[in-house]
């Protein structure tokens, strides 16, 4: 019988998302299985397989598909009359007027062109565009801003939704979905962190997004920051990335786990505190990288 090989990486995240409809997938895809046959092979409705496919994709454990269309800098170059024609043509005119309201704001003749490309060139229909901008600006919300988004940026994410084929009002839906359970346990996390009166950086979301690839909730992400907060006297990223990795490295997923790791007097003196309240070895060893990061900053 053959035995499939599972990453712990793919497992850990598997087990963070805790979709069991996902998990089904993969493995079927893991066994040599095929997309396009997998509805019907595991007997998942039309929106159970794209919530479970959106969520894979969402986790970096489904590729996205090659590329079918133009890229952004090669996009064709539409007119005030291209815009016009279309704005009076009937279809392109509704879809500008919600926009409009869901951006609160009136379209640029730049953004109107922007617009038209998505709606005309990538051929997104109107109602996976709405889910579009209410996904770009949910988006926008859960890293603390609160403009709405630029057509720029909503361009950039069309292209993205028409690479991955995501142009039906289902496939939409449940890519969205999917992404919100995500931003919303990144926000649960910025409380956790004490980051609810700005946005995040870049560098600030790529830690975040790596701790639930992880594996790890929120409670073991609070642990880990109280201990940061501890030994630093605040939020160190590098120093509380440290620790998370170390504890990923040894299996310890929850904060059960890791306490009775932390109590075991085998491992008190090497992992934990010791018996004068110093640093065990997983938290010398952030200390460490802090100091080297720091050096290097100097």
């Amino acid at each position: 019988m053959d035995t499939l090989s599972i990453p712990q990486s793919d497992l850990r995240k598997l087990l963070g998302a805790a979709s069991g409809d996902a998990a089904l997938l993969y493995l079927y895809l893991q066994a040599g299985g095929r997309l396009t046959s997998a509805q019907k092979e595991l007997r998942m409705e039309a929106y159970q397989l794209e919530t479970a496919a959106a969520s894979l994709r969402q986790m970096g454990l489904l590729p996205e598909r090659e590329p079918t269309v133009l890229r952004p800098a090669e996009l064709p170059r539409y007119s005030q009359e291209d815009v016009t024609k279309n704005l009076a043509e009937g279809g392109f005119s509704p879809l500008v007027g919600e926009v409009q309201r869901r951006l609160g704001r009136v379209l640029s003749t730049e953004e109107l062109k922007t617009l038209l490309a998505i709606y005309d060139y990538l051929r997104l229909p109107p109602e996976v565009i709405s889910i579009l901008i209410t996904y770009c600006i949910s988006k926008a919300r859960a890293r603390g801003v609160s403009r709405s988004p630029s057509l720029r940026t909503i361009e950039k994410e069309a292209y993205r939704w028409a690479d991955a084929g995501i142009d039906t009002l289902e496939a939409a839906a449940a890519y969205m979905q999917a992404a919100l359970e995500r931003q919303s346990r990144i926000g649960r996390l910025r409380h956790v962190l004490q980051l609810d009166g700005r946005a995040l950086t870049a560098p600030e979301e790529r830690y975040l997004t790596s701790w639930l690839d992880m594996g790890f909730g929120e409670a073991e992400i609070q642990l880990a920051y109280e201990k940061t907060c501890l030994n630093t006297g605040g939020l160190k990223w590098p120093y509380l990335n440290s620790i998370l990795r170390s504890w990923c490295e040894q299996g310890l997923l929850t904060v059960e786990q890791i306490r009775v790791r932390d109590q075991a007097p085998s491992r008190r003196q090497g992992r934990g505190k010791d018996a004068n309240g110093a640093p065990g070895d997983y938290e010398r060893a952030a200390l460490e990288q802090l100091l080297k990061l720091e050096g290097k900053g100097k």
